[in-house]
């Protein structure tokens, strides 16, 4: 299978970089796998996980992303996360501080839009731990 370039970086890091085969990427819309000469498109993403499977005999990474933009173009696939970690550091601990995050900006929420979006990011987080459980 014909190998991209993918790069994860957040605003501490360059979490991943390098060639792999593809990338299931949790998009706003839903999710949506990137492979090699994927059309160009660029989306918001959700709490989520994120799948690499590298080239390098074939195994796969399972990231944790909080957000962010995920960018598909000739040179490959580059997603900037808001907050990102491999799913083994997701301990329950951490998971409970995202959703005390979580439940907090639906309280400091200022308007309908505001909350609107706080409480899905909410349920996102909520999702994920269910999965995760």
């Amino acid at each position: 299978m014909a190998s991209f370039q993918f790069e994860l970086v957040t605003p501490e890091k360059l979490l991943f970089s390098g060639p792999v085969e593809s990338v299931v990427v949790p998009g706003s819309e839903g999710d949506f796998e990137v492979l090699s000469q994927h059309a160009p498109v660029m989306s918001t993403i959700r709490p989520g996980i994120i799948v690499v499977k590298e080239t390098a005999g074939g195994s796969s990474r399972h990231l944790f992303v909080r957000g962010g933009f995920a960018d598909v173009n000739p040179q490959g696939l580059t997603i900037l996360a808001e907050q990102a970690v491999p799913i083994e550091e997701m301990t329950p601990d951490k998971l409970s501080q995202e959703i005390a995050a979580a439940e907090a900006a639906v309280q400091a929420a200022v308007d309908d839009a505001a909350k609107a979006l706080a409480d899905l990011k909410l349920g996102q987080i909520k999702e994920l731990q269910k999965a995760l459980s």
